[in-house]
This record gives structure tokens, C-alpha cells and sequence, in this order.
């Protein structure tokens, strides 16, 4: 069984001897080849709906592992019990749903000594929802697979971390600019991934500068007065993002 780039690199992120849940676990995959590879001794394999929930099912026995990985249905984290497991990971699911279902299981956490967490989208959210409830980055990865980008982000509790929540997110100066990356910038960009970028992560940003040009362009037609407030906005984000990704260190790109 071959993973993708993107499963293989979670499960990477995941300590030997771990007992792990994997919320929306679709085909089971990621638990399969996490117990297989011995990073994992138990596992939870959690999804919502019938049809992962059988091809699961149907990964896991054919695995001959049944004793070892249990497959159930239920909502995010209903599906374990506290101190059942210290790694979570949640992937393919919006920023926004995976901090959510964070939310509603956080009783759950309490035993948690790492999240690995795959937003599609709204990364911004989870990173805001982590700095709330006291989690703190360890790492952060983007990557690019298929034609699609993904990021991968890696927390542990504020007690495990050899960083402090306000380190990470320091106002970070600019070299050749007068723009300070402040928490927010931070937030949407990775306090991680700024440090270091990469081409993939160029190439996030620079499509996200030309989505907003296109939605710059639509307004242009518009004369309401809401309109030409929201252009005035949408100029300034994207005069500030080219600034910061000139600004980068450019032997990174």
C-alpha cells in the first residue's frame, strides 16, 4: 500500500509508539500504514459517513489488523473516549470544520501530546484556534501533490513546548521594508512557514494575489459606493502581500 506524498508526510510527524486517532479517516489509509510501519501500537479510525466508514472497515481487515486499529462511526472526536489515544490527526477538511470539531472534543485533548492537522482551507482559523486553547506550532509544511497545495500543521500543548506562544508570533521586520508581519499577518502566512519559505509556498501566495486581482476586477464594474470601500481594501492587501513575498529571503524560492 502506497500513500500519497501529502499522508506519507503526516504520518511522519507521528512518534513511535503512539496510539493515534485519525478523524475522517476515509479509507483508513493513514492508520493501516502508521500501525504497519510501527510508528503506531493502537489506533481509532473515525468517520461520519457509511461509505468510508465500510471501505475502512474493508482496508483494515484485509490488513489483518482488527485487533489493533478499531474503525468507528461517529462525529470528530465522539468517536474516542478521554485518554484513549495522545496523537490526533485530522486531514482534507476545511480550517474552519477541523477547529470545530476540535472544539466540540476538546475534552478529549486532555491526554493529546500532539495534533497533526491538514486544513484544505482556512488555515488562519485553526492557527487562531491552536493560540486559543493554548497549542503551540511545531511545525509547519507545505507541499504541493496533484496540482493542489496543502499545508501540514503540527502542535503540541503549551506545557510540551520548548517555544512560548509569544515567540512564535513576535512581530517579525521586514529586511528592505518598512512592513511589520504582526500576529495576524503571521496567522494567515504560518510563523513557521515565513521563516523559511519555499517555492510551493511562493506559489500559494502569488495565486491567492492574482484570486484577489480577479475579485479587484469585478468590483471595478460596480459603482456602488461599498464597492469602491472594498477596492480601496482589496489594494492595500495586495500591495502588502507582493511587498512581503519580495521581501522574503529569495534564495528560498
Amino acid at each position: 500500500m502506497k500513500l500519497s506524498q501529502r499522508l506519507q508526510y503526516i504520518m511522519e510527524q507521528i512518534p513511535v509508539g503512539s496510539r493515534l486517532a485519525d478523524i475522517g479517516s476515509d479509507h483508513g489509509l493513514l492508520p493501516v500504514a502508521a500501525v504497519r510501519s510501527g510508528r503506531v501500537t493502537q489506533a481509532v479510525a473515525g468517520e461520519v459517513n457509511d461509505g468510508p466508514l465500510q471501505a475502512a472497515q474493508k482496508q483494515v481487515a484485509e490488513a489483518g489488523l482488527a485487533d489493533r486499529i478499531t474503525v468507528r462511526k461517529g462525529d470528530g472526536l465522539a468517536v474516542i473516549i478521554a485518554h484513549e489515544v495522545d496523537i490526533i490527526t485530522i486531514a482534507g477538511m476545511g480550517g474552519a470544520l477541523i477547529a470545530s470539531i476540535l472544539e466540540q472534543g476538546k475534552d478529549k485533548l486532555a491526554s493529546v501530546k500532539r495534533l497533526i492537522l491538514q486544513p484544505n482551507v482556512g488555515e488562519d482559523i485553526l492557527r487562531r484556534w491552536l493560540i486559543e486553547h493554548q497549542w503551540v506550532l511545531t511545525g509547519e509544511h507545505i507541499m504541493e501533490e496533484d496540482g493542489k497545495i496543502y499545508e501540514v500543521l503540527t502542535a503540541v500543548p503549551v506545557s510540551d513546548s520548548p517555544v512560548k506562544q509569544g515567540e512564535l508570533y513576535r512581530p517579525l521586520a521586514l529586511s528592505g521594508s518598512s512592513l511589520v508581519l504582526t500576529q495576524n499577518w503571521l496567522e494567515q502566512l504560518g510563523p513557521l512557514l515565513v521563516r523559511e519559505p519555499n517555492e510551493v509556498f511562493f506559489r500559494k501566495w502569488k495565486l491567492e494575489i492574482h484570486k484577489l486581482q480577479n475579485v479587484l476586477a469585478q468590483l471595478a464594474r460596480s459603482e456602488q459606493e461599498s464597492a469602491q470601500q472594498k477596492q480601496q481594501q482589496l489594494r492595500k492587501q495586495i500591495e502588502q502581500l507582493e511587498e512581503v513575498l519580495t521581501c522574503l529571503p529569495k534564495d528560498k524560492r
